[in-house]
């Protein structure tokens, strides 16, 4: 497939890292490093995929008060820029990492107002990038404006044009697309534990409880459910396979964009057609690498090769 992925982040956000050992909450602290870098969920994605070498097509809404980091940032990683200009400025989000527990803390501040016509304008610049086949990518969470549903009309219209459409998002507007039916469902989901549970209503407590919802997701159109575990690894569900996979932890630099990283890695490899094993290793292998990045990149390739040889797969028992 040589179209290029077009990634789509309704809601980005200028990421603000700061590097806090030993992070106390109600106390004074000295930051021991702090980087400040474009973001937002697809935005990552594009990142990754353009280290990858794969050709990206990245839109959304910018605020165009504070546009420099994004537009530097498309420029130098070869990302054709598409985004819609609306007044106002792009978000800040703040990630405080602990490297001396190994977590990171978010702060999301609020982003600018869109409304429906401003969505509707953007939809139709999108379809009209869109070939059949053509990989889309929508990441992220909903500007100020538009209500949960704003999703489904547009994954409505890309499928009118035969996208291989991946859904990365979370909370009511992950809620109302599923919600939706067969209709519009996405190609390919990547909820996490928390997520599923929260659709299907209770606790998922163990493999097969959610083998069982990320089945049930696949019998509503859904092609691939990628059910993220963290530290745990991830479950890769098609209709007819399932498996499990899993890479040892390694130190990280930082958490952020690890997810965004992963949807990264199964677009890759399902443009060049692979199979569900080897799409679950480039997912893992481009979650892990990002580990060891802070920003929207990717380490060396011949480090992401290394670490898909890595991945531990293996097939999960179908339910009885």
């Amino acid at each position: 497939m040589t179209a290029p992925v077009i990634t789509v982040t309704l809601n980005p956000a200028i990421d603000l890292t700061v590097v806090v050992p030993n992070l106390r909450l109600g106390e004074v602290h000295r930051a021991q490093s702090a980087r400040s870098n474009a973001g937002g969920k697809g935005v990552n994605v594009a990142g990754c995929l353009a280290d990858w070498g794969v050709p990206v097509i990245a839109t959304g809404f910018l605020g165009v008060d504070n546009q420099g980091p994004f537009t530097d940032f498309f420029a130098t990683r070869g990302i054709t820029d598409h985004f819609l200009r609306i007044p106002g400025e792009t978000r800040t989000n703040i990630k405080i990492a602990d490297p001396d527990r190994n977590e990171t803390t978010d702060v999301n501040l609020p982003g600018p107002w869109v409304d429906h016509d401003t969505l509707s304008r953007l939809t139709e610049e999108i379809e009209a990038l869109v070939t059949p086949g053509t990989s889309v990518v929508l990441a992220g969470s909903l500007p100020s404006g538009l209500p949960d549903d704003s999703l489904v009309p547009m994954i409505r219209r890309l499928r009118a044009r035969k996208a291989w459409i991946t859904l990365d998002s979370s909370d009511a507007p992950l809620a109302a697309v599923l919600a939706a039916g067969a209709a519009v469902a996405p190609d390919c989901i990547k909820p996490n534990r928390q997520e599923l549970e929260s659709w299907i209503g209770h606790p998922l407590p163990d493999t097969a409880a959610l083998l069982a919802a990320a089945r049930a997701l696949v019998a509503q159109g859904i092609a691939l459910v990628v059910v993220s575990l963290g530290a745990e690894g991830a479950l890769f569900v098609t209709r007819d396979l399932a498996l499990r996979g899993w890479l040892p932890p390694r130190n990280a630099l930082s958490t952020v964009g690890a997810g965004d990283a992963m949807v990264a890695g199964l677009v890759s490899a399902h443009r060049t057609g692979d199979s569900l094993e080897t799409t679950a290793r480039l997912g893992l292998a481009f979650a892990t690498a990002k580990l060891e990045t802070v920003g929207p990149h990717l380490p060396k390739p011949e480090t992401v090769r290394t670490l898909a040889q890595e991945a531990r797969i293996t097939p999960v028992p179908p339910l009885a």
